[in-house]
């Protein structure tokens, strides 16, 4: 069907403007540090710690622009470090989540929820929803060749105007596919 571009989305957390305030001070805006694939989103120069009482992530990346909810995103492998069970979820949907504490050089934030395994997924938008025939929430299977080839099943597609055509895995995942930069999968309908 259709070639895509294939990456690897390590773990970050997504702020709330009450929380990058709790977190960094008063009035505070994230300094970018490099814009990233998806049109407006980057990634910032502030880090905070992720912790739980069974462990803890001193630097983990914020990425913009602010977020109606502050969310998590980590790995498998990353919640077993943290001694947490987060569920597989599509990004935004925080409904069952776990917490942790969120800890800043200005204050410390405590979520009740908000940490999550994103769902692997596609990027789209609605010019190129329609020219490879795949819809809103639609599940699809992309395959990996490679040395260590392997299909991904239940890929759900998220379309929106400003998204362009890539998929986005966990560290867990990518290194379970040996993606590499610039690989590509197909798409499987």
């Amino acid at each position: 069907m259709a070639r895509i571009k294939i990456e690897i989305s390590a773990r970050h957390v997504h702020l709330n403007h009450a929380d990058l305030e709790k977190l960094f001070g008063s009035g505070y805006n994230l300094k970018i540090l490099r814009e990233l694939s998806q049109k407006g989103q980057f990634a910032s120069r502030e880090r905070v710690i992720v912790k739980t009482k069974k462990g803890e992530f001193p630097t983990v990346r914020v990425l913009g622009p602010m977020r109606r909810n502050t969310q998590v995103e980590i790995s498998m492998t990353d919640a077993r470090k943290l001694g947490i069970e987060p569920p597989v979820k599509r990004s935004g949907n925080l409904e069952g989540s776990v917490g942790a504490f969120l800890i800043g050089p200005r204050g410390k934030v405590k979520l009740k929820n908000g940490i999550i395994i994103a769902k692997r997924h596609i990027h789209c938008s609605d010019k190129e929803a329609k020219k490879y025939k795949v819809k809103d929430g639609e599940e699809v299977s992309v395959k990996v060749d490679g040395e260590r080839s392997l299909t991904f099943h239940k890929v759900v597609v998220r379309i929106r105007k400003d998204f362009s055509w890539s998929m986005h895995v966990d560290a867990d995942e990518g290194n379970a596919a040996g993606v590499t930069q610039g690989a590509v999968g197909e798409v499987i309908r």
